[in-house]
């Protein structure tokens, strides 16, 4: 089965600005993908591109088997995904009922009737006018809508900005039961917590760059959070065995705290015998501590030119210590 996204080499600049600088991805169909980042790391710049609503200024990108960038096929890519940003263009003085009725136009037979299965089972009232609802509510309008034609692929971004906490929560999860399906998921969000918990697979987006990508349980299996604390903040630590990368590395005193590629346990015994190291210790990483550790640690990734979770070559970092 052919991926449902390909991105190869893709670059967007712009006078003054490179919002994406080489942006390699592939996403399996019928999985949950969260692209990771802060304002203004290229996320929606990104799905501007998958959409066809932007062209790439290099690279190539298929979504679907088919060339977003090109007139001729993005009209049929659009009829095939469903897209709700972190403010769906509603028109306000329409019912629930009505947005749906009017949005049938667009699409095949059934959708008014698809649409009405979602609006009853999100609990939202037919009659009422659109602005007269809460944000959670119109973002579940948005999604009813988005999904009320079947889509193979569902682009979110941002969705659950400025909702609470409970309707996130719901939102997010029916995304689960969305990917179930055998429909795919495209994620983009900065909420971590939330993330976690519905996403198959991850990366992270800085400054227009993927600082990791992979499953999120490979991730979180293989990446560790090794703590040393040494006895004067100005010692500089040996480097970890082989079988370890370290990938960032914050410092605070006399403690540095490192995000470490394959056994943590070994890399914290290794330096733990190192001279002028009181203690190191190793757990798990969690995904906000990758997150902060890709976005704002004195990250090692700055260094590489592969993103961790990339299998396509060696990292600088690993040439330079080869």
């Amino acid at each position: 089965m052919s991926d449902a996204i390909s991105i190869q080499g893709v670059e967007m600049h712009y006078k003054g600005c490179d919002a994406l600088r080489g942006i390699d991805l592939r996403i399996e169909p019928g999985t949950v993908f969260a692209l990771l980042g802060e304002n203004g790391a290229g996320k929606t710049t990104l799905i501007r591109i998958l959409t066809g609503f932007q062209r790439p200024s290099t690279g190539q990108v298929r979504v679907l088997d088919l060339d977003p960038t090109r007139s001729d096929q993005s009209l049929a890519l659009r009829r095939r995904i469903g897209y709700v940003s972190d403010a769906p263009a509603l028109y306000d003085w329409m019912t629930v009922g009505e947005i749906g009725w009017f949005a049938a136009s667009f699409y095949a037979d059934g959708f008014k009737e698809s649409y009405k299965e979602f609006i009853d089972r999100y609990e939202l009232p037919a009659g009422r006018k659109i602005k007269h609802l809460s944000k959670g509510q119109r973002a579940k309008v948005a999604l009813s809508l988005a999904l009320a034609h079947d889509p193979e692929l569902l682009i979110l971004d941002e969705p659950t900005s400025g909702l609470d906490p409970i309707v996130r929560r719901e939102f997010l999860e029916s995304m689960i039961a969305v990917a179930a399906t055998g429909r795919t998921v495209f994620l983009s969000s900065h909420q971590i917590s939330e993330i976690e918990r519905v996403a198959d697979t991850i990366a992270i987006l800085h400054k227009g760059r993927v600082q990791l990508v992979g499953p999120l349980a490979d991730l979180k299996e293989s990446i560790a959070m090794v703590t040393v604390s040494l006895q004067d903040p100005l010692i500089a630590i040996a480097d970890p065995p082989p079988t370890n990368k370290i990938l960032a590395e914050i410092t605070e005193g006399r403690q540095k705290q490192l995000i470490v590629q394959g056994d943590g346990q070994a890399a914290a015994a290794a330096w733990r015998d190192s001279a002028g190291v009181i203690d190191a210790q190793s757990r798990s990483a969690t995904l906000e501590e990758l997150f902060v550790a890709c976005t704002r640690g004195d990250s090692l990734y700055k260094r590489q030119t592969e993103p961790i979770g990339s299998n396509q070559g060696r990292t600088a970092m690993e040439a330079n210590r080869s």
